[in-house]
């Protein structure tokens, strides 16, 4: 079992779905956690709910201001921080290209590409100073391949996965490791949004090589091998979790 004791983590979309599963293990593997969203109480609830083992603060991860708040929290709280979860995203209804508006695109790419970006800016220097630390932004297979009605939400996610590798050349002579996780489906409330349900979602990744779709716990997992010192050696890169969607076509003859 992937040890974290020791650890102290800031997780952002951190009051339901992945975020929620990654601050849940991670208490239970022995971390510190900062559980950090925009709602408060939801936020509040499941850090009251972890115990002494968390504690919660409002963090919109579009504002500079709140990453300079929430870094200084943590380590104020908890003695330092070394791990960092970019968990928050959105996704918005699919439209394809010409019916999306500037707005829409803006609005994805703030809150899961700016956002990854304030937030890896913002703990460098706390990391630096607690001796190293793992940055895990989560990306999406979106990341790795296109969606079709989804331009911003694609773009965001490669742009996630380009900076994890930029942050991992500038930051790794600091002991600063970064990677990503590329999930794919996830049984989350994010799906509502794409106006899918989640018996349909069930329905349509029925079709993965592994017949179903993920969990977040699933990513938690994952997520702490990356947080642990079992990961010591990995940087840069790409963890895909998927049920082997981006494996290929699966056709039987």
């Amino acid at each position: 079992m992937t040890d974290l004791t020791g650890k102290v983590a800031l997780v952002t979309g951190a009051a339901r779905g992945q975020g929620a599963a990654e601050a849940i293990l991670f208490a239970e593997r022995g971390a510190k956690v900062m559980v950090c969203d925009v709602l408060d109480d939801e936020g509040k609830k499941l850090a009251a709910e972890i115990g002494d083992a968390a504690a919660y603060i409002r963090l919109d991860v579009t504002k500079e201001q709140d990453w300079e708040a929430a870094v200084a929290a943590t380590v104020k709280k908890f003695g330092k921080l070394n791990v960092l979860i970019n968990n928050a995203g959105i996704i918005t209804v699919p439209k394809v290209m010409a019916e999306t508006s500037t707005a829409d695109y803006q609005k994805v790419i703030n809150v899961n590409q700016l956002g990854v970006f304030l937030g890896m800016r913002s703990v460098a220097g706390a990391m630096k100073d607690a001796g190293g630390g793992s940055i895990i932004n989560i990306s999406s297979i979106d990341g790795l391949v296109g969606m079709y009605g989804a331009a911003a939400y694609v773009a965001s996610k490669f742009a996630v996965r380009g900076m994890t590798k930029v942050a991992a050349l500038e930051m790794g002579r600091d002991n600063i490791r970064v990677n990503s996780i590329h999930p794919g489906g996830v049984a989350t409330k994010i799906l509502d949004d794409t106006g899918l349900t989640q018996d349909e979602a069930g329905e349509v990744f029925k079709s993965v090589p592994l017949g179903r779709i993920g969990q977040p716990r699933e990513m938690a997992t994952l997520a702490a091998y990356l947080a642990s010192d079992d990961s010591s050696y990995s940087t840069g890169a790409e963890f895909i979790a998927d049920g082997g969607m981006t494996a290929g076509f699966a056709l039987e003859l």
